[in-house]
């Protein structure tokens, strides 16, 4: 049977497990890597091939987006994974994984099968789910993880809600670790928060907005690594944005616990002043931090002790937006700024190009262990091709994405998508 190929040439090929940074080219075949370096096709390409010229572009492995809201099943109206794939395929994406928030929630087979069906039928970026650790995400009782696990699920996580009661996460860490299975939580100690809608502080009060403090995230991360200690589980802490936090982290990390952690762009493009003038695009949970904390992440990212970065996609429609800052939904689209806005890390000089990337592929993959995010032989075929240093600004009124609810309007970058492909398949061709 005669084997589809697709030679890529003249790319700067970047691989951030090994480090890999040279010009070459690179071969895949039915959908998979087979061979690349410098000089692969110096005799040409195979006969028969598809011949994609890179002119000099980068070549990297496909982003790996661990934390997705996707809508599907149940809000379609604001996305659905056909959009949400459109969105990531445009933003160098070709895998994502959803959080379990949607209607009904993801704490059944049937829903990951339901998700796995319309991935399969949307043909774009990768789709996969996480399952909800309760039921309902109502914080009392667990799911079948077990057996959600065997149907495909990543890891568990009640989503954009804090898991409160501690005897429930202990049980959830024992039960987890007897599959080896994956923890994340939304750290926030909710009775803190009440109806704070953004950090305590000098803007707050300024703005007349009612607010909680920073330490809510990090005393709810402190108590979790307590019972991380007493149950050996794997536990990931979701979008951290403050100081105490990473450095809470850092720590237990030295002590050996089985901790990792992620966090976002907007908390280290933007701070608290983002808001302006009550810009409800700019709310988010947890929401921004001072400047300080905004360095910090930077800093948690550039030493290693922040694994990796997500985009956090939170689509939501105009009526869920504008309303007065109080009343506004939580949350920012991100899956087409999801590269540009970790290249600013690159630009900016605050980490090599290939640590930037390996914080968006090889890391988030391995963190839940899938065999993506590299370039080597065998792997899957999941590429994308992008200018790094080409600039644009950011509008929303270009994405793919059903919503367009986004601080970065406007914003200024560098780096430029031109080409996503998954499994040997172009799911994005830029026509710039």
């Amino acid at each position: 049977m005669t084997k589809h190929r697709t030679a890529y040439l003249n790319a700067r090929l970047l691989d951030p497990e090994t480090n890999l940074d040279e010009r070459g080219d690179l071969l895949l075949e039915d959908g998979r890597i087979t061979d690349l370096g410098p000089g692969l096709f110096a005799d040409g390409p195979p006969s028969g091939a598809d011949v994609v010229d890179c002119d000099g572009h980068c070549l990297a492995p496909g982003l790996f987006d661990m934390r997705v809201q996707v809508r599907e099943p149940g809000e379609e109206h604001m996305e659905s994974i056909e959009s949400a794939g459109h969105a990531a395929a445009a933003g160098g994406v070709t895998s994502m994984v959803c959080l379990p928030n949607t209607h009904p929630v993801i704490d059944d087979v049937s829903v990951v099968e339901f998700i796995a069906r319309r991935a399969r039928e949307a043909k774009l970026a990768k789709v996969f789910c996480y399952g909800s650790l309760t039921r309902g995400m109502n914080g009392t009782e667990l799911t079948e993880m077990g057996l959600l696990a065997e149907t495909g699920v990543l890891g568990f996580t009640d989503g954009e809600r804090a898991l409160s009661n501690p005897l429930v996460l202990r049980r959830a860490l024992s039960y987890a670790r007897t599959f080896d299975l994956l923890v994340i939580q939304h750290p926030e100690v909710v009775e803190l928060i009440e109806d704070g809608v953004m950090t305590e502080g000098e803007i707050a009060t300024r703005l007349g907005l009612p607010s909680a403090p920073a330490e809510a995230e990090v005393m709810m991360v402190e108590r979790d690594l307590r019972l991380v200690a007493l149950t050996g589980g794997r536990y990931h802490a979701a979008h951290v944005s403050t100081a105490a936090t990473v450095d809470v982290i850092q720590n237990a990390k030295r002590d050996g616990l089985n901790v990792t952690c992620d966090t976002a762009p907007h908390y280290f493009a933007l701070n608290e002043t983002a808001i302006g003038d009550y810009r409800t695009f700019a709310k988010v949970s947890p929401p921004l931090r001072s400047e300080r904390d905004r360095q910090a992440i930077v800093d948690g990212l550039k030493n290693g002790v922040i694994d990796a970065i997500a985009s956090d996609h939170s689509p939501y429609d105009q009526d869920s937006k504008r309303l007065p800052f109080a009343q506004a939904t939580f949350g920012i689209v991100g899956l087409e700024t999801l590269l540009p806005l970790t290249l600013e890390l690159y630009h900016n000089g605050y980490m090599t190009l290939l640590e930037a990337l390996r914080k968006v592929t090889i890391n988030p993959a391995t963190l839940l262990r899938q065999p993506f995010g590299r370039l080597a032989p065998g792997a899957p075929g999941d590429l994308v091709i992008f200018d790094p240093d080409k600039p644009w600004k950011i509008d929303v009124d270009s994405f793919r994405s059903k919503s367009k609810n986004s601080p970065f309007d406007e914003r200024p970058v560098q780096g430029v998508v031109l080409r996503t492909v998954v499994e040997g398949r172009a799911i994005f061709v830029s026509d710039a």
